[in-house]
C-alpha cells in the first residue's frame, strides 16, 4: 500500500497491508507481528451462519448503490455483492490485541526457522528462472522475492480463507476503520470489474490481505502485476505474477539494486545509543569514524544515509541499515518484520545469518506493563506522551534518559528490572 500511504492491519498476513503505522502515535508507534494463520488456501472461512445485524442490509444497499455510480457494472455489483454475509468473527478478530508481544528473538526463531530456510530454498530452486528473470526486470534479488512470499503466507501454505469482500463489508460497516474498510471494498469491486479475479477466488485474510504476497485491494491495483503474459494479475494462483507483483512494490519502494538491504555491526563501548533510530541517518564512513565495524570484518557498504538499530538495545545484535531496508518497512512497517525478511533471504541465498546473540534471558515486558513503564517515566519527569502500552520514538527516548540518570547503558531497550527500578 505504498504511498506511500499508511500500512493497516493484514490480520493474520502481514504484506503491504499490516497496521504497522509509521506514526508516532502518544508514547509509541503502532508495530505489527506476522503470524502465521492455521488455515490452509483454496476454500472461504466456514463460519456459523449468524443473524446480521439489522442495518447490514441497508448499508450494503447504500453500499452498492455508490458502487455503481462510480462506475461499477450490475453484472460485477450482483457477481461480487450478492449473498455477501456479515462475519461476526472478522470484528473479533480485528479488536482483539494480543496482551503479551513476543520478544523478536523469538519471532525470528519462527520466521527464520530452518524449516522456513529449507523450503525457501527449494522454492526457489522451482522457481529459478521466474525469480531471476524478475531480479532482472525490477532489481530486487531473487532471495528477496522468495523471503517475502515465505514470510507472507509460508509460500502459499497459508494466506487465509477469508471472503475478501465479506471480511471488508464487515470492517466496512462496522465503523471503527469503516472508512479504510470501505475504499478498499470498492478498489476490490474495480478489480474484479477488471476481470483479473473472479469474485469467490479472493480469497486472504480477515482483514482484507489476499493472495500468496498479501495484497490489499488497492495495493493490488497500484502494484500488482501481470508477470506470465496472460492479461490478467493473479496474486493467488500464478507464481510469475506473485514475484513480479511483489518485486515491483519493493522497486517501487525504493529498492536500490547492488546494494545490501543490512548489514551487522559491532558497535564500540561508548557508542551512544541515542543514535540508533531509524530517523537518524549518516553515511557509512561517518559510522566508521565512530567506531562502528562490520562484525564479519569486511567493508561497510557505501550508504550515503545509513541508520543504526540495536532493537535489543547494547546485550544484543547491532545492524547498520540502508534504503533496501527501509524499503521492506514499506512492505510492513515492523523492526521484526523487515529483520525477518532479510535474514531469511540470506539464509536462502546461503549466506550466515544473525551472528551476535539475543539477551534471551531477559523478560519481556508486556503491553500493560509498557504502560506502566511509560506512567512511571511521565511521573518522574522523563515525558513520553500518552502512555499507550507500544514502545515508540519517544519511550525510547524517555527510557535512555532515565537510564542515563542512574548510570546505566542508555540504550533504551525495555526490561522488567528497569520497569521494577522505575516504580521503587
Amino acid at each position: 500500500m505504498i504511498t506511500l500511504a499508511p500500512l493497516l492491519l493484514a490480520g493474520c498476513q502481514s504484506g503491504p497491508v499490516s497496521e504497522a503505522s509509521a506514526a508516532d502515535d502518544g508514547a509509541g508507534e503502532a508495530v505489527a507481528e506476522a503470524v502465521g494463520q492455521a488455515t490452509a488456501p483454496g476454500g472461504v472461512e466456514n463460519a456459523a451462519v449468524v443473524e446480521p445485524p439489522a442495518d447490514f442490509t441497508s448499508w450494503l444497499a447504500d453500499f452498492r448503490r455508490q458502487a455503481r455510480n462510480e462506475g461499477i457494472s450490475e453484472a460485477t455489483l450482483a457477481a461480487a455483492l450478492d449473498g455477501v454475509r456479515y462475519q461476526p468473527r472478522v470484528i473479533e478478530l480485528d479488536r482483539s490485541q494480543p496482551e503479551f508481544v513476543r520478544p523478536i528473538w523469538q519471532y525470528l526463531d519462527t520466521a527464520v526457522s530452518q524449516a522456513r530456510v529449507s523450503q525457501g530454498r527449494a522454492k526457489l530452486a522451482e522457481h529459478r528462472d521466474t525469480a531471476e528473470r524478475m531480479e532482472q526486470r525490477y532489481g530486487v534479488p531473487a532471495e528477496i522475492i522468495v523471503a517475502i512470499w515465505g514470510i507472507e503466507s509460508n509460500y502459499g501454505g497459508n494466506f487465509g480463507n477469508f471472503s475478501t469482500l465479506e471480511a471488508l463489508a464487515t470492517l466496512a460497516f462496522d465503523g471503527r476503520r469503516s472508512d479504510f474498510a470501505r475504499g478498499e471494498l470498492m478498489a476490490a469491486l474495480r478489480i474484479i470489474e477488471s476481470g483479473d479475479i473472479a469474485p469467490q477466488r479472493m480469497i486472504g485474510s480477515w482483514a482484507g490481505a489476499m493472495g500468496h504476497t498479501q495484497f490489499i485491494p488497492s495495493s493490488f491495483e497500484s502494484y500488482a502485476v501481470d508477470g506470465d503474459g496472460d492479461g490478467r494479475r493473479d496474486i493467488w494462483n500464478s507464481i510469475p505474477d506473485v514475484m513480479a507483483s511483489t518485486a515491483n512494490y519493493l522497486a517501487r519502494a525504493g529498492w536500490q539494486s547492488g546494494q545490501p538491504w543490512a548489514v551487522e555491526v559491532r558497535l564500540p563501548s561508548d557508542f551512544d545509543y541515542a543514535q540508533t533510530e531509524l530517523s537518524t541517518r549518516r553515511s557509512s564512513s561517518e559510522w566508521a569514524e565512530q567506531g562502528v565495524r562490520r562484525i564479519d570484518g569486511g567493508s561497510l557498504p557505501g550508504y550515503q544515509q545509513a541508520s543504526l538499530l540495536a532493537p535489543a538495545g547494547a546485550e544484543g545484535p547491532a545492524f547498520l541499515v540502508g534504503p533496501n531496508y527501509r524499503a521492506i518497512l514499506r512492505y510492513n512497517n515492523a523492526t521484526s518484520y523487515a529483520l525477518a525478511v532479510g535474514t531469511l533471504a540470506d539464509r536462502i541465498a546461503g549466506r550466515e545469518g544473525i551472528r551476535a546473540d539475543w539477551p534471551r534471558d531477559v523478560e519481556p515486558l508486556s503491553r500493560s506493563q509498557v504502560r506502566e513503564m511509560q506512567q512511571a517515566l511521565n511521573q518522574r519527569g522523563f515525558d513520553v506522551g500518552a502512555p499507550d502500552g507500544i514502545m515508540g520514538p519517544n519511550t525510547r527516548r524517555g527510557l535512555r534518559e532515565y537510564q542515563r540518570s542512574i548510570g546505566v547503558t542508555p540504550d533504551g531497550f525495555a526490561t522488567l528490572s528497569l520497569l521494577q527500578r522505575l516504580q521503587r
